[in-house]
């Protein structure tokens, strides 16, 4: 049944993809809470164990509920394969540990999520992986950090959380140029507003617990690519390391993909509503979204995506302390680092998602001691913007 979407529109393979109906004839996709599954010889389970024959195995790196949204969103993405993983940091830790060796150089993006760095230097460091660390938006800076040993360029677009747009179609001519893997965490727009791979890359990484879930209900990420990168390389760490999405969790994200696409709209409509309104309040230093014309790459973010999402960082007069009172005043939104939920958030980056980075890198990479970021939900825009205003009246 999987194939026969794959030439349909993006809402129709969000909603029908992967769904391989069983016996029991069941309309929504079923869950297969198992460990383990029986087969129906001596000889079926050797031509299993010995990948002769498909099927299913055993649920650490076989689960039909998984492969289901597996399959589901390489089709969103437009990828040949997908390996789901138990949370978007496993999803980044299997694909670096898959595909590089001791004495591989790594080039990221200076704008990353603050855990993933701390990935990349306290943990991955002691296998022999180096990484240097470049502004995203310069070009130049990319190719000049690149080495002999470069296996991979890095970079999240929309970068957390000042919006910092990539431009995928001159990293990935640099990549192809100098023989690196460009892999592009798209997180904050989901294949609802980018396709990275589309546009060069060569991996594809989410965290499934923002936005493709919506409702902040389960932790979860995902690797996707070609067969042979991510279908035999990638899907060999997952099987032997075991960093495992469960089938509940994976059922979870089923429904979520069913509404993504009209969440995405939504959640872009009021952000860029929220973000006009904060870019002419008086005690807003300034807002970083890429719907601003004002915005470094407002034209560049308007050839790659179809919208420009539902996160917002803007930073107040005042630093921490103007910050700090902004957040404590509001009522209803929920003061947490997590994004991507029908629920709006907001959290202050330099104490919470960065807050193990050094001072001096949080620095260069604009994360100021006065910066919010705001993840725009689904409420009445209006209700959301009463609250921020509550909260800029203390600041």
């Amino acid at each position: 049944m999987s194939e026969q979407f794959s030439d349909k529109g993006f809402a129709t393979r969000a909603v029908r993809a992967g769904h391989q109906r069983t016996n029991e004839g069941e309309h929504a996709e079923p869950i297969f809470p198992t460990s383990s599954f029986v087969f129906d010889s001596a000889e079926q389970a050797a031509a299993r164990f010995g990948g002769d024959e498909p099927g299913n195995i055993y649920s650490r790196f076989t689960n039909p509920t998984v492969r289901t949204f597996e399959t589901r969103l390489a089709q969103l993405e437009g990828g040949e394969s997908c390996v789901a993983t138990a949370s978007g940091m496993s999803a980044i830790l299997s694909t670096f540990m898959s595909l590089c060796v001791s004495g591989d150089h790594i080039v990221s993006s200076r704008s990353i999520f603050g855990t993933t760095r701390v990935l990349f230097d306290k943990y991955l460091s002691r296998f022999g992986l180096h990484t240097d660390y470049v502004p995203l938006t310069d070009i130049a800076a990319w190719e000049q950090a690149i080495k002999p040993n470069t296996k991979m360029l890095f970079l999240e677009t929309p970068s957390n959380p000042l919006n910092e747009i990539a431009d995928l179609a001159a990293l990935s001519a640099l990549a192809k140029k100098h023989g690196c893997l460009l892999v592009v965490d798209n997180c904050f727009c989901t294949p609802a507003l980018q396709l990275p791979l589309q546009l060069g890359a060569d991996i594809v990484i989410h965290s499934a617990t923002k936005y493709l879930d919506g409702q902040g209900r389960c932790i979860g990420g995902a690797v996707i690519g070609d067969a042979q990168t991510v279908g035999e390389e990638v899907y060999g760490f997952l099987r032997t390391a075991g960093p495992t999405m469960s089938a509940f969790n994976a059922w979870t994200f089923l429904k979520g993909l069913e509404t993504l696409e009209i969440r995405m709209q939504t959640h872009s409509a009021s952000a860029m509503h929220l973000a006009q309104w904060l870019s002419a309040h008086p005690k807003v230093n300034q807002v970083f979204y890429a719907g601003l014309p004002t915005h470094p790459q407002h034209l560049l973010a308007k050839r790659q995506q179809s919208a420009f999402g539902g996160i917002i960082a803007f930073e107040v007069k005042g630093g921490r302390e103007a910050a700090w009172k902004t957040i404590n005043a509001t009522q209803w939104l929920s003061i947490t680092a997590n994004l991507g939920d029908t629920k709006t958030t907001i959290t202050h980056p330099a104490t919470t998602t960065h807050g193990r980075v050094s001072p001096e890198d949080r620095l260069a990479s604009g994360i100021t001691d006065g910066l919010i970021r705001l993840s725009v939900g689904l409420e009445s825009v209006a209700d959301i913007q009463a609250e921020l205003q509550r909260g800029l009246d203390l600041a």
